[in-house]
């Protein structure tokens, strides 16, 4: 898998001390699960251990803060550190109320498109049309069950217009180099009636979101020790 892996150490010596990184818990939306899993190991980050959602509560963003609470107090004790990857995921600001109660932090941006493309990068994609419909890596190894089987549309195309008729494109945002999933996006893109455009993102702002999470050492070499308790 292609990607753009951070290599960075797991900690480091602080003034000559050995500062052994805390215990973390990522937990993150299924939908990640294999670009998490990647760079965990790619970069030997021994001490994050990863909790994944179900992706298709993508489907009733509703259930989404409560589940993550549960996650979060089930985690408490266990680790210094809990961090969430997930973006607000149409849970319109409930899960950061969440957040804010339970005191921890989660990537920035609104949904996985935008931490992937970077923010500014997604903005001017949305900016230039509004009318975009986006797909990640993910998004397109599981087109025909999320979309197709989920939305019905196998049993009754007449409501692609419905569901797609305000779209104009469709913007592959590819995490890997990989020929096989860009010849199914472009397949998506014709079976919704939409021009089809592919940018590469690599990992995004989830790598650098992991690096920091990944991180021993605060600004002067002290590791956080908060515990959420």
């Amino acid at each position: 898998m292609a990607g753009n892996a951070i290599h960075s150490a797991d900690a480091g010596p602080a003034d000559g001390v050995y500062v052994p990184p805390p215990p973390t818990l990522l937990i993150a939306c299924g939908a990640l699960a294999h670009e998490i899993v990647w760079l965990q190991r790619a970069n030997a980050w021994r001490h994050l251990t990863v909790a994944c959602l179900p992706a298709h509560l993508h489907n009733t963003p509703s259930l989404i803060p409560e589940a993550v609470r549960r996650k979060i107090r089930g985690g408490r004790g266990r680790f210094s550190r809990i961090l969430v990857l997930y973006g607000d995921c149409g849970t319109g600001g409930l899960l950061d109320k969440v957040l804010a109660e339970e005191q921890v932090e989660r990537i920035a941006g609104p949904h996985c498109y935008a931490f992937f493309a970077g923010l500014p990068a997604f903005d001017a994609l949305h900016d230039q049309e509004p009318g975009t419909f986006y797909l990640t890596d993910y998004l397109t190894r599981h087109f025909h069950r999320l979309m197709i089987e989920g939305l019905g549309l196998d049993k009754h195309p007449e409501l692609l217009k419905d569901y797609f008729g305000n779209y104009k494109r469709l913007v592959f945002l590819a995490q890997t180099e990989d020929e096989a999933l860009t010849r199914r996006a472009k397949a998506a893109a014709q079976r919704l009636g939409l021009s089809f455009e592919r940018r590469f993102t690599g990992f995004g702002d989830l790598a650098q979101f992991l690096d920091k999470a990944a991180s021993a050492e605060g600004e002067h070499g002290r590791a956080d020790r908060r515990l959420l308790a």
